[in-house]
């Protein structure tokens, strides 16, 4: 019974996602058709089709998944313990110092081979 049941919304997604689609699609094409008119007018059209076709799409397995990810991904960064502002700039000199540091030592390798070939080569 339940297998049945999830063939049925199986079927049903398929026909969700191809009116999501054309939807879509009418947005864009819409906004082309009727350049001449006001963007304002446009703007709304376009808004209000994408709208239709996002609360479409979250009816279906897969906006329902995406749904459950993001208010996950919500949760999950609440949960951050972000760092200090004084543990952000430390952390960042650290950094800035290293590259500057790593930075200076391939420059003195470079010109120390660079001017080992010269004299090699001539």
């Amino acid at each position: 019974m339940k297998q049945n049941a999830e063939v049925q919304e199986a079927r049903h997604d398929g026909f969700k996602w191809s009116v999501v689609v054309i939807l879509l699609v009418l947005a864009v094409a819409g906004n082309a058709y009727f350049a001449d008119q006001a963007l304002l007018y446009r703007v709304l059209g376009v808004v209000v089709l994408g709208v239709a076709a996002t609360a479409l799409a979250i009816t279906t397995n897969k906006g329902r998944d995406v749904v459950e990810l993001a208010s996950s991904a919500r949760r999950e960064i609440q949960r951050v313990v972000w760092p200090t502002r004084q543990e952000t700039v430390q952390t960042t000199a650290i950094v800035l110092g290293a590259v500057l540091i790593v930075g200076l030592l391939l420059w003195l390798i470079d010109t120390t081979l660079g001017w080992l070939m010269s004299g090699i080569v001539s």
